[in-house]
C-alpha cells in the first residue's frame, strides 16, 4: 500500500506531467495569436526582394514532432541551409482547426501529419509539398536526417515547375 507521502508525490509528479505539455503550448515555436494571413503575406514580399521560395511550416505547440523539427531547423548547418534557400514563415493549425484555407492553398501539407512544409515560389505557385507525413516522425530524425531531407527539397524546389507540381 502507498504511504500518504507517496501518494501526494505520485499526485503531483502526475500533475506536473501533465501541465508540462500545456504550458510547453503556450511557449511553443507557433505563434498561436499571430495572424497568419499577415505572416504569409509578409513572408512573399520578402520572398520576391530576396528572390527566394517560401516555406510555410505547418504545425502546431502542442505537437512534440513539431517543437523538435523547429529545435532541428536551429542547428546550426540546418538554419545555414534554410536562411540562405528560403524566406520562412511558420502557420499553426492548432488541433486542425486553424488556418485550413492556408495549408489547402499550398497543396494540403497536413493531410497526413505535422509538422509539414510548402515551398511556394515568390509569385505564390507550390514548387513542393509534404503530401506523406514525410516530417511527422521529426522526433526521430536527427539534425542531418532533417538537414538531407530539406536540401532534397532545395533540389527538387529548383528544378521544380508549377505545372509538374499541379499533377
Amino acid at each position: 500500500m502507498l504511504t500518504l507521502n507517496r501518494r501526494l508525490w505520485l499526485a503531483a509528479t502526475l500533475a506536473t506531467a501533465l501541465a508540462a505539455p500545456v504550458a510547453q503550448g503556450a511557449t511553443g515555436p507557433y505563434d498561436e495569436s499571430a495572424d497568419a494571413h499577415k505572416d504569409v503575406q509578409a513572408a512573399f514580399d520578402a520572398a520576391a526582394k530576396a528572390q527566394r521560395p517560401v516555406l510555410v511550416i505547418f504545425g502546431a505547440n502542442w505537437c512534440g514532432d513539431c517543437r523538435a523539427l523547429d529545435t532541428a531547423l536551429k542547428a546550426p548547418a540546418n538554419a545555414e541551409l534554410i536562411k540562405k534557400e528560403f524566406v520562412i514563415v511558420k502557420v499553426d493549425v492548432g488541433n486542425f482547426d486553424r488556418h485550413l484555407d492556408i495549408a489547402e492553398r499550398y497543396g494540403n501539407a497536413i493531410k497526413k501529419g505535422i509538422p509539414a512544409a510548402a515551398v511556394v515560389s515568390p509569385q505564390q505557385q507550390l514548387l513542393y509539398t509534404t503530401k506523406g507525413g514525410e516530417l511527422a516522425n521529426a522526433r526521430k530524425m536527427s539534425d542531418t536526417g532533417v538537414y538531407d531531407f530539406f536540401r532534397g527539397i532545395v533540389a527538387s524546389a529548383k528544378t521544380a515547375t508549377p505545372e509538374a507540381t499541379a499533377k
